[in-house]
């Protein structure tokens, strides 16, 4: 199978949309249409993600000023998969971080911080999430940074969509688990 992993640019911004648009984000809600716009780094503050209209507003706004941070995985050029990688220190702007990570200890260190992984159904289980993983890391790597985290479920099944990617998927790319919490791992990546 021949994937593509392209990094997120603002022209690429009706592909990026598209995707959210006409794919599922979880399981079994098909209406959630999140667009990432929670995990990105700009200050939350006075954003108004309520609707699907709106983030998909935002989305746009976020994209074409790259704000929103990942890779877009295509398939015979279509959008297939989606993995929102954003430096770890711009992250604790973002909405998403300030409502569910407390639990992720900051440090001086590069990091490169995994939020999501968003794969077409009929292309999950094809190696489209370790493909972008893999993307990420080799990116990371060259631009700096020392450490890849992520912050998969401890069990496979926590959430419909499991999001976060799957802990073997990142042991299988030599992520080691560096803090277990009881709200969830934190795997990471040494790049040196």
């Amino acid at each position: 199978m021949n994937i593509e992993i392209r990094k997120l640019m603002p022209e690429m911004v009706d592909d990026y949309v598209n995707f959210f648009d006409t794919t599922p984000h979880d399981d079994h809600i098909d209406k959630h249409k999140c667009y990432c716009v929670s995990w990105c780094s700009d200050d939350f503050l006075g954003k108004d993600f309520s609707t699907v209209e709106k983030r998909r507003k935002q989305a746009y706004e976020y994209v074409r000023s790259n704000k929103i941070q990942g890779y877009l995985a295509y398939y015979n050029g279509k959008v297939v998969g989606w993995c929102n990688a954003n430096t770890k220190s711009e992250c604790t702007k973002c909405a998403g971080w300030r409502a569910f990570m407390n639990y992720v200890p900051l440090d001086d260190k590069k990091v490169k911080s995994i939020f999501c992984f968003t794969i077409a159904p009929e292309m999950k289980r094809k190696g489209v999430a370790t493909s972008l993983l893999k993307r990420v890391c080799d990116d990371a790597k060259q631009e700096g940074f020392e450490f890849v985290e992520a912050y998969p479920y401890k069990e496979e099944g926590y959430q419909s969509s499991n999001y976060g990617g799957y802990v073997k998927m990142y042991e299988k790319l030599g992520f080691k688990i560096f803090l277990d919490t009881s709200k969830g791992l934190i795997m990471r990546k040494n790049l040196n």
